[in-house]
């Protein structure tokens, strides 16, 4: 387990974030924080960056209007972006972090930006979810 990996899940728990699961030989935890509405997010020590990924919704069938509105939101969003998984119905929230510099303030910007997204742009995630 290197270093980089317990500096990150005492930053997790300082922030007050739940541990859900933890896999030690691939790096990776599993956190939520329900009442900001985060929930089965990962984070994933990989060589020299942290990944942040959690599956917002998944489509039926997604369509250029909301592939547009959700690049337009990216533009805003502070840390982070949507991303769509291989087969382009599932939209993920992606960050991805140095390692080898991050500190504590890096990780909660990448955390709160997901819970502003979250609370802002709820409502439109929902509706695209039943696209």
């Amino acid at each position: 387990m290197s270093e980089y990996f317990n500096k990150v899940k005492n930053y997790l728990l300082d922030l007050e974030y739940r541990i859900v699961s933890e896999d030690v030989n691939e790096e990776l935890v599993v956190i939520e924080k329900e009442e900001d509405g985060i929930s089965n997010i990962v984070i994933d020590c990989e060589d020299s960056i942290v990944i942040i990924e959690g599956l917002l919704f998944e489509m039926s069938s997604g369509s250029e209007e909301i592939y547009k509105s959700l690049l337009k939101k990216n533009r805003e969003i502070v840390h982070g972006a949507f991303t769509l998984d291989e087969t382009g119905n599932r939209v993920i929230f992606r960050d991805t972090l140095q390692l080898e510099n991050l500190d504590l303030n890096e990780l909660e910007g990448t955390l709160n930006s997901l819970k502003l997204l979250l609370s802002e742009y709820s409502e439109e995630l929902i509706e695209f979810s039943k696209a």
